[in-house]
């Protein structure tokens, strides 16, 4: 079995089309359909269904798909090993994070790793907390900055801070004039959240649902300026981190005594490249900044 093998099956894996996966890997679709067989008569088993319109994994390509992510993750981390070593940081890093993070500033963080380390092309893909871990997951990502709750144990998982969940309300709502709410209270209020899998969405319906408040959500955004804005304008309430307080809105924020906390964590694979564990270096260490207003 030989590396290039892996990678070949990783991208038709990846892309569910042979055609694709040859562009991908800049290498001819026959050159590519035989490295494929080649795999399949060594393990005595077919890795892919083939289709005329696309690829599906067999029972036996999945089970080979997640080892053969990691043995190229660890191959990837043995290389960056040696780079550093030299001091040449290079390579790619592909970073994932939630928007409006607590505790780390990721604007000034990925600037600053740029600064030092010029030779590294960055990638940034923002998403919900849920499928960033799943990209970390798949080899996809490198570093995750998500709200913490979506990990499993498979990964490597640090806290990097926490903060109380706080109310959000219209100043004209009675709330509004209240120095601290209980979530029961918050009982037939329509709700302003983010997506499910989003954001502290995911924590808030839990906690909601132990305080027995069976609540409706009316508004549903995927960022955290939406979000304010409809609150701010009467369409309905949120539980949103204490940190957004810090933001231009109309909304009022109001402490909630029983609020949940809200946790930001690092998610990263159990082998870490050279340039991942920088980064990491960087933000545990200190290089990370509290979230701007």
């Amino acid at each position: 079995m030989e590396l290039r093998q892996l990678e070949y099956f990783v991208a038709v894996a990846e892309e569910c089309h042979f055609t694709r996966a040859a562009r991908r890997m800049h290498v001819a679709q026959s050159g590519l359909s035989a490295s494929i067989r080649a795999l399949e008569v060594e393990l005595g088993a077919p890795l892919f269904v083939r289709s005329t319109r696309q690829v599906e994994l067999t029972q036996a390509g999945r089970a080979l798909l997640a080892e053969a992510r990691r043995a190229l993750g660890t191959i990837d981390a043995a290389r960056d090993a040696v780079a550093a070593v030299q001091g040449l940081l290079r390579g790619e890093l592909s970073v994932g994070g939630v928007q409006c993070l607590h505790g780390v500033h990721l604007p000034a963080v990925l600037a600053r790793f740029h600064e030092l380390h010029p030779g590294v092309e960055l990638r940034l893909r923002q998403a919900g907390s849920g499928e960033l871990v799943e990209l970390v997951r798949a080899g996809r990502l490198d570093v995750a900055f998500v709200t913490a709750g979506h990990v499993a144990d498979d990964l490597e998982v640090s806290t990097l801070s926490t903060e109380p969940l706080v109310l959000a309300c219209a100043p004209e709502l009675p709330f509004a004039e209240r120095e601290s709410v209980q979530l029961a209270e918050l009982a037939g209020q329509p709700f302003v959240d983010f997506n499910p899998d989003w954001g502290t969405r995911d924590q808030v319906d839990r906690a909601l649902a132990t305080a027995g408040v069976d609540r409706r959500v009316a508004v549903e955004v995927n960022d955290v300026h939406s979000l304010l804005d409809f609150v701010g304008f009467g369409l309905g309430v949120a539980l949103v981190p204490r940190s957004f307080a810090a933001k231009k809105t109309r909304a009022r924020f109001v402490e909630v005594v029983d609020a949940p906390v809200a946790e930001t964590a690092v998610v990263t694979p159990s082998a870490v490249g050279a340039a991942a564990s920088v980064l990491l270096d960087m933000v545990l260490d200190g290089g990370g900044l509290p979230v701007a207003g």
